[in-house]
C-alpha cells in the first residue's frame, strides 16, 4: 500500500498489523487508528477505528472491489474525518 501525500506530508506512516486484515496509521511514533478490512459478501469494506478506544470512525457505507481498494477507501474516509 502507497502512503498517501496527505498522510506524508503529516510524518503518518502505514504498518501491517499482526494480522494480514489490519494496517495500522502511525503518528508521531504511535499507532493511533487500525483499518480493518473485512469481506462484504462479494467485496470488502474497511473499518477505520481509533487505536486508543476502539471507536469506529468510518461512516460504515463503503464497499469495494479488493480489499487494497477498501484500505485506500479507509484511509479516504480518515482523511475526511480529520479534516485534512
Amino acid at each position: 500500500m502507497q502512503l498517501p501525500d496527505w498522510l506524508a506530508k503529516r510524518g503518518g506512516v502505514l504498518q501491517p498489523g499482526a494480522q494480514t486484515f489490519v494496517t495500522f496509521v502511525t503518528l508521531g511514533g504511535a499507532p493511533q487508528y487500525k483499518l480493518e478490512v473485512r469481506p462484504a459478501g462479494a467485496a470488502y469494506t474497511c473499518y477505520v477505528l481509533q487505536s486508543v478506544n476502539g471507536r469506529r470512525v468510518d461512516d460504515g457505507k463503503g464497499n469495494y472491489p479488493t480489499a487494497d481498494a477498501a484500505v485506500a477507501g479507509g484511509l479516504e474516509q480518515l482523511r475526511g474525518t480529520l479534516g485534512w
